[in-house]
């Protein structure tokens, strides 16, 4: 099985280039699912539900979101209807939509989805630990499912890394977002699970973590906002991360960086 995970979708370039490019990146390179977030798709804050629908056109099988999932206040109600919309699994019991669902991909395999939000330095909500255990208890790997992708939306590195070695050997892909800049520690753990810190963001790099530039300067030297933030609108750069999926187990045998445009230095997978 192949699977492909996209970083934090960024504003108006970031969601033109995934809508774009990405369905031919699943037929170049026979993805059978994608997962993407896309909590920041909607000039930086949240996610409307005509960009949602556009992503699953596109080709997301998924999609998963953040702290920013309800900016958007519509997302309150199309929430608990769009059953390929996720939002943390840990906000408290009765909240809008849900946290995790096993769906179908297109090779047949039954994989689960779980989105988390971190507890360091991020908005108070469940223990995310407990949540994700929880969750995975309930559809193990090889029994309620044959895959299992955990996106943990989280500040600190250090908790995305616990993360990884807590579910090592449960999941197949244990991968950070939130922070918008891609990191060099993908790799399969000891276990099997396939990790990466951060995805990074399908945005343009030009900026500060998506950002126009202008703001986040003046901020830092005059201690004054002068203006909202806004999304940086030049050309996007896709970052994410390729897994191959070990049919028989559910773990990972592979991981491979892509990312496309001109921002960062250029990776695509290489499954042959």
């Amino acid at each position: 099985m192949r699977l492909l995970f996209l970083g934090d979708v960024m504003g108006r370039a970031g969601r033109a280039l995934v809508c774009d490019t990405l369905p031919g990146l699943i037929e170049k390179h026979r993805f059978d699912f994608v997962v993407v977030n896309g909590e920041n798709s909607a000039g930086g804050f949240g996610i409307t539900e005509d960009i949602f629908q556009n992503l699953v056109d596109a080709g997301a099988d998924v999609v998963t979101t953040g702290n920013h999932v309800w900016d958007q206040r519509e997302a309150l109600i199309y929430a608990d209807r769009q059953d390929r919309f996720l939002r943390p699994i840990n906000y408290p019991q009765g909240t809008p939509g849900r946290g995790a669902n096993v769906f179908t991909a297109r090779n047949g395999a039954r994989v689960l989805v779980l989105n988390v939000m971190g507890s360091i330095f991020m908005p108070a909500l469940d223990d995310p630990f407990a949540a994700v255990d929880r969750a995975i208890g309930a559809c193990a790997l090889g029994e309620g499912c044959d895959a299992i992708v955990v996106d943990i939306h989280a500040e600190a590195t250090s908790e995305k890394q616990t993360m990884g070695y807590f579910l090592d050997g449960k999941a197949s892909l244990v991968i950070g977002t939130h922070t918008h800049v891609p990191t060099a520690d993908h790799r399969v753990l000891p276990g099997g699970t396939a990790y990466m810190s951060d995805a990074g963001m399908c945005g343009d790099y030009d900026s500060v973590i998506g950002m126009e530039k202008d703001e986040p300067l003046r901020r830092a030297m005059t201690k004054i906002p002068s203006s909202r933030f806004g999304p940086a609108l030049g050309p996007a750069t896709l970052s994410g991360l390729a897994v191959e999926i070990n049919d028989a187990t559910g773990l990972a045998k592979r991981v491979m960086p892509l990312r496309i445009g001109p921002g960062l230095s250029p990776a695509e997978p290489d499954f042959d």
